[in-house]
C-alpha cells in the first residue's frame, strides 16, 4: 500500500501554502508534481553531463547518449518493449501527429474511413480531422452509453474494409472512463485497421504492457508521470514503424543525404528529427524509475480508493451530478462533476480560496461535453502523493461553495 503523507515528502512544490492553508492539488491529469530524484536528475545533466547526443566523438557527449539511451531502455522496459519501438517526442500531442500524419501519407486514401471516439482529446481528434481532409477520407466517431463508457456495440457497427485507422483514448481525461483497448484491437484488426492509442491518463495511472494491449501506436507524456515538460512517447511495432514515412526531417534522423534525395536513419531515429529533448528524457527515466520503485499497481490500487471516496462523497450531495462511470473499478484517477446551476470557473476560484487546485472548463474535449449537454465540468483527479484527508477537505469546501453560490 502506498503511503500518500511519506511520499509527500519527496516533493518539494507540495510543501506550498496558499493564503495560509495547505496546498490541496487536485490537477494531475493536467500535469503532475515532480518528486526530488526527478528534479535532481534533470539539474544533475545540465551541471554534469550536457552535450548534444549521437555526434560528438569526445567523452562529454558519450555520456549524455549513454543518459539518454539509458532513459530509452527505461521506459520501453516500463512498458514491455524492445528500446528500438521507443520513438522520444515533445509529448503525447507531437506523438498523435506523428502518428496521423505518418498514417496519413501511408494508410489512408480516398474515401478511407478513420474511427474516432466522441470522447477524445483535441489532440487525438484534430490531427485525424487534418489527414481525413488531405487524404479525402471520412473521419467517424463511436459513441459513448449513458453510463459514460465506450459504445462498443456502435464501434462495431461503424467498422468496415474502408477504416484504415481505428484511434482512441486508453481512459478518458473527462469521464475516467477505462476503455476496452485489447476487445477494440480485435475487433480493429479483423477489418485490417491500425490501432492508434492515446494513453496520456493510463500509462501514469494503471500497469500497461503494450504487447498485451493490442494496439499498434501508443502515446504518453513525461509530464502526467512525475517526469518533465517537453517529452513525451510514441510506442509503435517495429514492423508498422519500418514502413510509416517520418513526420519531421533533417539532422539526425537521416541515413545519407544528397541535394536531390535522402535515406533515413535506423528506428527510432528515424522519427527523432533535431536535437531531442535530452535532459528531458534523463529526467524522465529517473521518474519511470520511481514509479517502478513504487509499482504501478499500487498506484492503480491507490487512485482506486481516492475515486471511490470521492463518488461516495458525491453522490451524498444532491445538488452535484458527477459524468462517467459511477464503478472505480471501471474509470481511472479522474472524476468530473458539476453544482446545478453554477459555473464551473466559479466553483475552481472559491475552492482556490481554500488552496484546493481543480481544473474546470471543457478539458480539451469540446464534443463531448457538447454531448453531455454542458458547456464545462469541474475536474478532480489524483496521483500518488494525495491522501484521503484532502478528498475530505475538497468536499467539505464544496459544501461552502454550495452554500455561497447555490441558486435561490
Amino acid at each position: 500500500m502506498i503511503d500518500p503523507k511519506a511520499a509527500r515528502e519527496d516533493f518539494p512544490l507540495l510543501s506550498q501554502k496558499r493564503g495560509g492553508k495547505p496546498l490541496v492539488y487536485l490537477d494531475s491529469a493536467a500535469t503532475s508534481h515532480k518528486p526530488a530524484p526527478v528534479i535532481e536528475a534533470v539539474a544533475s545533466f545540465y551541471r554534469e553531463a550536457n552535450a548534444n547526443v549521437h555526434r560528438g566523438l569526445y567523452q562529454l557527449s558519450a555520456l549524455a547518449t549513454e543518459l539518454y539511451e539509458g532513459a530509452r531502455g527505461k521506459v520501453a522496459r516500463f512498458i514491455g518493449a524492445p528500446p528500438e519501438e521507443v520513438v522520444f517526442t515533445h509529448g503525447t500531442t507531437e506523438a498523435l501527429n506523428l502518428a496521423a500524419h505518418s498514417l496519413g501519407e501511408a494508410k489512408v486514401g480516398a474515401g478511407d474511413e478513420i474511427l474516432v471516439t466522441v470522447m477524445e482529446h483535441h489532440a487525438n481528434l484534430v490531427p485525424w480531422q487534418q489527414v481525413a481532409r488531405r487524404h479525402r477520407a471520412r473521419l467517424l466517431a463511436a459513441g459513448i452509453t449513458p453510463e459514460g463508457e465506450l459504445d462498443l456495440d456502435d464501434l462495431r457497427a461503424k467498422l468496415s474494409p474502408r477504416t484504415k485507422v481505428v484511434a482512441l483514448t486508453h481512459v478518458s481525461n473527462v469521464l475516467g472512463t477505462i476503455n476496452p483497448i485489447p476487445e477494440v484491437a480485435r475487433l480493429a484488426q479483423e477489418v485490417g485497421a491500425v490501432v492508434v492509442v492515446d494513453a496520456a491518463q493510463s500509462v501514469p495511472h494503471l500497469p500497461v504492457d503494450v504487447q498485451e494491449l493490442g494496439a499498434d501506436l501508443v502515446a504518453f507524456s513525461g509530464h502526467k508521470m512525475l517526469g518533465p515538460t517537453g517529452i513525451g512517447v510514441l510506442w509503435g511495432r517495429r514492423e508498422l514503424l519500418e514502413e510509416l514515412p517520418p513526420f519531421l526531417t533533417g539532422g539526425e534522423m537521416i541515413r545519407e543525404v544528397w541535394l536531390e534525395r535522402a535515406t533515413w536513419n535506423e528506428l527510432p531515429y528515424k522519427f527523432e528529427a533535431g536535437t531531442p529533448p535530452i535532459a528531458q528524457a534523463v529526467g524522465l527515466g529517473a521518474a519511470v524509475d520511481y514509479l517502478s520503485g513504487v509499482g504501478m499497481a499500487e498506484v492503480r490500487a491507490h487512485d482506486r480508493e481516492l475515486v471511490r471516496l470521492t463518488l461516495e462523497g458525491l453522490a451524498a450531495r444532491p445538488y452535484v451530478e458527477v459524468y462517467g462511470p459511477l464503478d472505480p473499478d471501471r474509470r481511472g484517477g479522474v472524476v468530473a462533476f458539476n453544482l446545478q446551476g453554477i459555473h464551473p470557473h466559479d466553483v475552481a476560484t472559491l475552492l482556490d480560496e481554500e488552496g484546493i487546485a481543480i481544473r474546470a472548463g471543457h478539458h480539451c474535449a469540446q464534443p463531448l461535453h457538447r454531448l453531455l449537454g454542458v458547456a464545462a465540468t469541474c475536474r478532480v483527479s489524483f496521483y500518488l502523493y494525495n491522501t484521503p484527508e484532502e478528498v475530505e477537505l475538497f468536499l467539505g469546501a464544496l459544501d461552502r461553495v454550495w452554500a455561497a453560490l447555490r441558486p435561490q
